[in-house]
């Protein structure tokens, strides 16, 4: 459907866990980060649509499948796309690769758009659609 993006990180000490991997709440931030660096690719800020369009973007699903662990130091890549698209709604894609493309992490993020000031859907802007 849309385009696919990639978004590179790396695992730092302050990610890992007790066990050494990377904590499991982390994986949730660097998504998130994915998806605000795709929403940035197509021309858009967070805080510029909130400000010039009322609206905001708020998670209303997530399904996360963990399947090998991410270390400290490795070099990791978040590939992100748009499988489903509605009125106020997107579906996201995301996979977290490994060294190799190896899959470490699934998920399946569903975004709603939101009135800004009272959290009520509200259509996507025409850009996005």
């Amino acid at each position: 459907m849309t385009a696919e993006t990639t978004w590179p990180i790396r695992v730092y000490y302050e990610d890992t866990d007790a066990s050494g991997v990377t904590y499991h709440a982390n994986y949730l931030r660097w998504f998130e980060r994915a998806r605000t660096e795709w929403l940035r690719g197509k021309g858009y800020g967070q805080e510029r649509l909130r400000l010039e369009a009322g609206v905001a973007f708020t998670i209303s699903s997530i399904e996360i499948e963990y399947r090998k662990p991410a270390r400290l130091d490795d070099e990791l890549v978040v590939r992100t796309r748009v499988v489903e698209l509605r009125r106020a709604s997107l579906i996201f894609e995301q996979t977290l690769l490994g060294d190799g493309g190896q899959i470490l992490t699934t998920a399946r993020v569903r975004i709603a758009c939101v009135d800004a000031a009272t959290f009520r859907p509200k259509a996507l802007p025409p850009g996005l659609m």
